[in-house]
């Protein structure tokens, strides 16, 4: 199927009133700037202004204002149509009597479903190991470990609180200056050398340390280049790990967990619990992967696009959320809003398929969700994330939002059901 059959062109012509309305408020707006002898602004009569600046100068003003009237009418005169994407709007006509816009609607692509039931995608048998559950019982531990000053030497794992500054050629340098910093010895968050070179002194011992910086540190005037850090030990501190005694259960402060058996037995379900959901996540990609190669549709370009918008939007969200925005990533990575399209294609029509593939196992499978059924799942849901029903829906996108994703998922568990 060629994807010129998904797209429309479609034409709305306003005129009379609603033209001619649109036309006195572009002339009211642009009489109020209006400079013409003789007149204060926003003063001169309409046919003073049109003799000036021409009938023509508030053309485009007007087609603003009215813009939304024939999108409106666009999608009333197209309601049976079912549009996938973001219409696009072009001016086709315009002057004083009407106007004329050109909107060109893609339609869902036909779609042919191939073979969903019987693929043979097999779901990941689910084990914890004793090994899994040691190893999460020490990170349980460490995550209740103090630091506690300690007699004797720097060892490989203690922190040194210490005062340190930085010379290059007997002269300080910017930035290499530090008063009671804890590092921890081992952790590589100095330049190289410099944590070894601690291993060993004691409290209230002093030490130049001789170290280079790396070729490829950020201080153009530091790369590569030796210096002396002379460095003060003001405490050694070593990490105390807890005992699996009462006090560390008590801290806890989890329920029915009081003795090294019971808290196993609850890291144990919260591994199989997480490794069931990885397992589910990874056989429902692999079913849809797997469906997908059988169907046949052929993706308009502005279901691509539209898909791209949305994941771009969603990826500037993600980067707010750490601080970044999206031109600071482009910076960093050296790249653009072009290059990082490129890189989401492929993620993009992939989304694109599951969502036809389970569009078309709804109508195979007669699918239907019930008014009623979308508003006991908005209710259910609203109450879920503590949230106001109303609120709620305004979010997701309305009840037949809600509709819809109900109906998706009832096609994902046919899917799943009959595999």
């Amino acid at each position: 199927m060629e994807k010129k059959e998904c797209v429309k062109e479609v034409t709305i012509k306003l005129e009379g009133k609603i033209w001619q309305d649109a036309l006195d408020k572009a002339f009211e707006k642009a009489n109020k700037n209006a400079k013409i002898d003789g007149f204060r602004p926003g003063k001169a009569p309409k046919d003073v202004f049109i003799k000036k600046y021409g009938k023509e100068s508030l053309f485009l003003d007007a087609a603003d204002l009215v813009l939304n009237d024939a999108y409106q009418q666009m999608i009333e005169d197209n309601k049976d149509l079912e549009i996938v994407a973001q219409p696009e709007v072009a001016l086709k006509s315009i002057d004083e009597n009407s106007i004329e816009f050109m909107f060109t609607l893609t339609t869902r692509p036909e779609v042919k479903l191939g073979k969903y039931k019987k693929l043979g995608v097999k779901k990941e048998k689910i084990e914890v190991t004793k090994e899994e559950i040691d190893n999460a019982l020490e990170e349980t531990r460490h995550k209740y470990s103090e630091n506690v000053i300690k007699d004797g030497k720097v060892e490989d794992g203690d922190i040194a609180v210490i005062d340190f500054e930085g010379f290059k050629d007997g002269k300080a340098f910017e930035g290499g200056k530090g008063e009671n910093y804890s590092l921890t010895i081992g952790s590589n968050t100095f330049i190289p050398g410099f944590e070894e070179q601690l291993i060993g002194m004691e409290k209230g011992e002093t030490k130049d340390i001789n170290v280079t910086f790396p070729e490829d540190y950020h201080a153009e005037e530091l790369k590569g280049q030796p210096v002396v850090f002379k460095v003060t030990v003001n405490d050694v501190k070593t990490i105390k790990v807890p005992e699996l005694d009462n006090d560390f259960f008590a801290d806890l402060g989890l329920e029915g967990i009081d003795s090294e058996e019971s808290l196993r037995k609850q890291l144990e379900e919260n591994i199989l619990a997480h490794k069931e959901h990885h397992a589910e996540d990874n056989f429902i990609d692999a079913l849809l992967t797997e469906a997908t190669k059988t169907m046949e549709v052929d993706i308009p370009d502005a279901m691509i696009k539209d898909e791209l918008d949305r994941m771009i939007k969603q990826y500037e969200e993600n980067l707010k959320m750490q601080g970044i925005t999206l031109e600071q990533f482009y910076q960093f990575t050296n790249s653009d809003e072009k290059a990082l399209k490129d890189q989401m294609n492929p993620e993009a029509l992939k989304r694109i398929k599951e969502r036809l593939l389970l569009e078309e196992i709804k109508k195979a499978e007669n699918i239907e969700v019930t008014e009623a059924e979308a508003i006991k799942e908005s209710e259910d849901l609203a109450k879920k994330y503590n949230m106001d029903k109303e609120e709620f829906l305004k979010l997701f996108g309305g009840v037949e939002m809600v509709k819809y994703d109900l109906e998706m998922r009832k096609a994902l568990e046919i899917l799943k059901d009959n595999n």
